[in-house]
């Protein structure tokens, strides 16, 4: 169970590194059998239900990125809602733990040999074990540590982001220029205004600088005595 669900991730990178690097051949033969590979992920007997969310996870993102195509992704919904459904079905219709049985008995030959019906039945009440599910907890925590560490990965090319940028963006429409126009005016009153303001604080900051130098070369004459600027009514010395 562990091991189809670590193929899906598998794939989701490969077909990642493929896109980047020109590989088209691999894009192009997983598109064609996406729906196989799912098949063996999730087969229809209910033993791969655990990865049903796995499965819709690495779909999803393939279609973001581009690989798939909505209508193979929606295709591919449609069946794995009927799985999902038929194993949640079943599990509350016939409990794990009960020893009877539903449904046509299972013959010798097919326990023995695996047949069709031992497949079936054995599948779809096959429980994860205990050493399964830790197995799963533990690679998942290292998948997303993983993947916290590539989101910070600098990419050794930064013509490709420039490129990849440049093809995501939507083309200029008539919206777009009248956005442009309104931004410029924006900007234009925000500059003429920084330069009124900027002229005015000029002028009260020479101002108070000429106050200032008055106050200090200004000497008052009071009965043949210089005053202090500082403390006029204290002589500091006579003419």
């Amino acid at each position: 169970m562990n091991t189809r669900a670590n193929i899906m991730y598998f794939i989701e990178h490969l077909l990642e590194m493929a896109s980047k690097e020109r590989h088209n051949d691999y894009v192009r033969m997983m598109q064609r059998d996406i729906i196989r590979v799912v098949d063996a992920v999730c087969p229809e007997n209910g033993s791969g239900a655990a990865n049903v969310k796995v499965v819709r996870k690495v779909l999803q993102g393939l279609q973001n990125k581009l690989i798939l195509l909505e209508q193979t992704v929606v295709e591919i919904e449609g069946c794995l809602k009927e799985r999902d459904t038929s194993a949640n079905d079943f599990s509350l219709s016939s409990p794990l733990n009960s020893n009877e049985q539903s449904g046509p008995p299972v013959s010798t030959t097919d326990q023995e040999l695996g047949g069709p019906q031992a497949t079936q039945r054995n599948g779809a009440n096959m429980k994860p074990t205990r050493r399964q599910i830790e197995q799963r907890i533990e690679e998942d925590r290292e998948r997303h540590k993983r993947m916290r560490e590539s989101m910070w990965v600098v990419p050794s090319n930064p013509t490709d982001q420039a490129i990849k940028f440049f093809a995501e963006t939507s083309d200029l429409g008539v919206d777009d220029n009248i956005l442009g126009k309104e931004e410029i005016t924006a900007f234009r009153i925000l500059i003429r205004d920084a330069a009124y303001f900027s002229k005015e604080r000029r002028k009260e900051q020479l101002t108070r600088a000429a106050w200032h130098g008055m106050a200090q070369t200004c000497v008052a004459s009071h009965d043949g005595y210089e005053l202090d600027p500082i403390f006029p009514s204290e002589p500091t010395r006579q003419f």
